[in-house]
């Protein structure tokens, strides 16, 4: 394992891997539509997270209220980057931001929110490696809805078979039902700016 900060994600030569969860009514429309639509909000931020792991973990496995629904949603490399180049921390970082002040009034007016948070083990253990979580703000999410987005894939059967798999004990099976995370590459300069290894 290499870097504490270090995007693992499943991608190819243009496009990247993302998970969200949603309550049904909004994966359902999004499904038919082919793309995000109402009743999505477009008018508050959205997360964006290229850990399955680290999803289910949040969604308790796509069975908590609200985040029943689990879609992989493929995006452009390019919007991607574009977010990221546009990203400011949650918290102030000495790394990246001179002062608190500094970091504060970049956060203010910041289009896009990344965090980093833990990475988990399948059955819910925090790791000493974090996984990022990239908050789309609403002056970009027409653009991430209708833009960037290529396709959209309910996974919601799988993240459950994980789940019970791990709940049998049965561990290698439910690590085999897992996208192939792999380190994503970053441009220098926008890994300064989230605080990630490159």
């Amino acid at each position: 394992m290499t870097g504490l900060r270090q995007i693992r994600a499943d991608y190819d030569r243009d496009t990247i891997v993302v998970y969200q969860a949603y309550p049904p009514a909004i994966a359902d429309a999004a499904l038919a539509a082919g793309r995000f639509t109402a009743p999505f909000s477009f008018t508050r931020m959205t997360w964006l997270k290229p850990s399955l792991r680290w999803l289910a973990h949040r969604s308790n496995w796509a069975r908590k209220p609200g985040q029943e629904r689990v879609l992989a949603v493929r995006v452009t490399r390019d919007g991607w980057t574009h977010a990221l180049s546009r990203a400011v921390l949650t918290a102030p970082d000495r790394a990246v931001h001179a002062s608190a002040a500094a970091w504060a009034e970049s956060f203010d007016r910041a289009e896009v929110h990344v965090q980093w948070d833990p990475e988990r083990t399948l059955r819910g253990a925090a790791l000493n490696h974090y996984s990022i979580q990239v908050g789309v703000g609403r002056s970009l999410i027409r653009a991430y809805a209708e833009e960037w987005v290529t396709g959209l894939t309910d996974i919601t059967p799988t993240v459950r078979r994980i789940a019970d798999l791990v709940h049998a004990g049965q561990h290698a099976r439910a690590q085999r039902l897992l996208p192939p995370e792999r380190p994503y590459p970053l441009d220098p300069a926008i890994a300064r700016r989230i605080n990630a290894d490159g």
